[in-house]
């Protein structure tokens, strides 16, 4: 299938048979998927009516000769090789060159042809019109077939149609030679579009190829050691199961790494151009290329489910969710084509009968306006830029999930933000520690101590502040949930025995007198939108209250590029609103440091439930087209309601179901991307769509006042088309608008 309209054809033949259902086709993998009721339409049927409009269906992942049932009917899956037009082998294969094609050989023994007959012109010129009248019938020949089959099949008015009759007509008033050049102007046309289909689809291919076939897998009770990996198809790989990256090598599956430290590129799966070092923690994707450490890494997705496979099939996706623009050029050229030959036969006929004028001339220039109002480049304009749109942002981590979405998300007036996860980096960390009496080291040793053992995000976020720290070992560690957690000091400390409590304000204050300098700490750290925790060491024995070793702050800071992000959209005039069921004041404080780092003026709405949040984007649609950003299962609903949900990469499932796109670099700074990438895919559209009409418009008058000939007339359709693909294609290479470099975030005092 060469472009779009094939793709409409195929989906208009076999949606319109008996017994046929869920009907899906794949420009990108060249299938189609149906359900089939075969005691109604038998599948030797379908396929024969698909092989008279060019598209030879091969059975793909089962015998013939016994398909299978499913749901009441068959499940089939075709490959198609379009038998006139550029020819491809299976999804998973390259394509065959252009001249090794059907359309290619086709394309190459009409130019034979009609290079002899221009010869033959010189030296025989009575040969030479039988020269033409034969390139001229092998060019029509099959698409008249193709025709009559479109005419049988309710598609009287089919581009085939339209050439047919023009290059029969051509022949008819002695015009061989102009009906030769047409057919053949035509063929190249059909073999340009197929090889620009080729391109579109060979950066998908490519995508796919990313993953590599084999991988390192370590036994469970071998994890972490290289000598007992075996090497396995990549494939065949479970969630759960652990492999090993060699230096230098692709990452087999998208996973988390177990062990070891390593510089690791994404860029053929994200499109980050800086490799980021990946340690114990940190995920990895598919198709990565390991730097020079040695990784082990834990599956977390099968191949079917890894990144590179929703990508690909979230391009699928996007080719079936058509946009809107689309499926009003669809609708409008249904009516055009008709039109066109009304028209038509109307010049061809009304001034010779009516006006006494030359038969001749007039069926010539109807014949012209045939070739001229073919909707060719009007029908492509649309989805081959909606196409490379889509595969543009796929190779730059932008998912977009279909053509109406990515017409949509240009147009939006406001973005909705989820806080955690989305501005911030979803996770607290430690950001302020106040000693009393001693060094900030001495206080994030003895916290670490108490929260060894606790899972708890504000235990992780100390602990990785005190790693690299000599944590004293500690005995009897229990936690009073909600309030603080407890352990005693033992092995060679000097406090041993002396009990350390990591405390709310308000439980600390319950066991000690809370001095007046700590407490206003503690107010300023609060007042900050941080969550502010007292390390507590007490006396052996417990007859003596507990003193105060320090005061830590923590809070789930913004993203670096958060800033920047909310910048680039408002200088792209979209408004910006944060909705989050976190609380007034750690809100506003995250958007407070936000405005500090460049932001501008940033609406916040907090203490939100999900509820809240729908009936909030209602309130933002009634000013204009609204986007959603979020990551996690409360965000699901908001994501569905808004007029565009965008989900974060490293967010829940849910959510990415849930939503039209995603950024897939974790990046919110991916939003203004996504943005200037609909908005430069909708003016290559209005550009593409002006260029056919207002081509089609300069050739129809000249045609009528007689300054345009044959040859001529089929340029204004092929050659159209030739240049709305190549326009189109260009937005394979989009790039991002240049931005400035978000600002390094300001090390807090107590860090230096």
């Amino acid at each position: 299938m060469d472009c779009a309209s094939c793709v409409a054809k195929v989906e208009r033949l076999v949606g319109g048979l008996p017994g046929t259902g869920e009907v899906s086709t794949s420009f990108t993998r060249q299938t189609l998927k149906l359900q089939l009721d075969e005691t109604r339409t038998p599948r030797q049927t379908l396929e024969q009516h698909l092989r008279s409009l060019g598209y030879v269906p091969t059975l793909q992942g089962g015998d013939p000769a016994t398909p299978v049932t499913h749901g009441g009917g068959h499940a089939h899956e075709h490959g198609h090789e379009h038998a006139h037009g550029h020819s491809h082998a299976p999804a998973a294969g390259p394509a065959q060159p252009w001249h090794q094609s059907p359309q290619g050989r086709l394309v190459l023994l009409s130019g034979v042809l009609l290079a002899a007959a221009w010869v033959l012109s010189f030296a025989a010129p009575a040969l030479s019109t039988a020269a033409f009248v034969a390139a001229t019938l092998l060019g029509v020949w099959p698409l008249a077939r193709r025709a009559v089959a479109s005419a049988r099949l309710g598609d009287p008015f089919s581009i085939n149609m339209l050439v047919s009759l023009a290059a029969t007509g051509a022949v008819l008033i002695g015009q061989a030679a102009e009906g030769a050049v047409v057919v053949f102007f035509f063929a190249v046309g059909e073999l340009l579009e197929g090889v620009a289909a080729g391109r579109a689809r060979a950066g998908i291919r490519a995508l796919a190829a990313l993953a590599p076939k084999t991988a390192l897998l370590l036994p469970d009770s071998a994890a972490g050691s290289a000598g007992a990996a075996r090497e396995v198809p990549a494939d065949t790989l479970r969630a759960g199961q652990t492999v090993q990256v060699n230096p230098g090598a692709r990452v087999p599956a998208d996973g988390t790494v177990l062990g070891g430290t390593s510089g690791v590129d994404d860029s053929p799966v994200t499109g980050e151009s800086v490799p980021a070092v990946k340690s114990v923690g940190d995920r990895v994707f598919a198709g990565s290329i390991n730097g020079d450490g040695l990784l082990t890494v834990r599956v977390d997705r099968e191949a079917s489910d890894n990144t590179i496979a929703r990508i690909t099939a979230m391009v699928e996706e996007a080719e079936a969710s058509r946009a809107p623009t689309a499926r009003f050029i669809d609708r409008f050229s249904r009516v055009y084509t008709p039109g066109v030959v009304l028209v038509s036969a109307l010049v061809a006929t009304v001034p010779p009968l009516l006006l006494g004028g030359d038969w001749h001339t007039w069926l010539y220039r109807g014949i012209s306006l045939l070739l001229i109002g073919c909707p060719c480049a009007l029908v492509l304009s649309v989805p081959a830029a909606i196409t490379s749109g889509v595969s543009a942002g796929a190779r730059r981590g932008l998912l977009i999930k279909g053509g109406a979405a990515l017409e949509s998300i240009g147009g939006v007036r406001s973005v909705a933000f989820d806080k955690t996860g989305t501005l911030t980096a979803g996770h607290p960390r430690v950001t302020d520690v106040h000693p009393v009496g001693g060094t900030r080291e001495d206080v994030l040793r003895l916290a670490a101590a108490a929260e060894a053992g606790s899972s708890h995000p504000l235990a992780r976020a100390v602990l990785d502040a005190a790693r690299g720290l000599n944590v004293p070992a500690v005995t009897d560690a229990r936690a009073l949930p909600g309030r603080a957690v407890t352990a005693r000091l033992s092995g060679t400390e000097a406090g041993v025995g002396r009990e350390v409590t990591v405390s709310s304000p308000g439980h600390a204050a319950a066991l000690t007198d809370i001095a007046q300098d700590v407490q206003a700490q503690v107010t300023r750290l609060e007042e900050q939108g941080r969550t502010a925790v007292l390390v507590l060491l007490g006396e052996q024995g417990g007859q003596v209250a507990p003193k105060v070793c320090g005061v830590i702050g923590l809070r789930d800071e913004p993203r670096p590029d958060a800033a920047p992000a909310l910048a680039a959209l408002h200088r792209l005039g979209v408004r910006t609103v944060m909705l989050t069921g976190d609380n007034t004041r750690t809100a506003q404080a995250i958007a407070d440091d936000l405005r500090r780092a460049g932001a501008p003026e940033l609406e916040v709405h907090a203490a939100l439930l999900p509820e809240d949040k729908l009936r909030l984007i209602r309130d933002l649609q009634a000013h204009g087209s609204v986007a959603m950003i979020g990551d996690g299962i409360n965000d699901a609903p908001a994501l569905a309601q808004a007029d565009v949900g965008i989900a974060m990469g490293g967010g829940t499932d849910v959510a990415l179901e849930t939503a039209d796109a995603a950024l897939l670099r974790e990046q919110v700074s991916g939003l203004a991307d996504l943005i200037a990438l609909s908005r430069a895919t909708m003016s290559n559209i209005r550009v593409n769509i002006a260029f056919a009409l207002g081509l089609k418009a300069i050739f129809l008058i000249t045609t009528l006042l007689g300054y345009t000939n044959l040859w001529m007339a089929v340029l204004a359709d092929t050659g159209a088309t030739a240049i709305v693909t190549a326009n189109a294609l260009r937005l394979l290479r989009w790039q991002p608008p240049a931005r400035p470099a978000a600002p390094a975030p300001a090390a807090h005092p107590e860090a230096a």
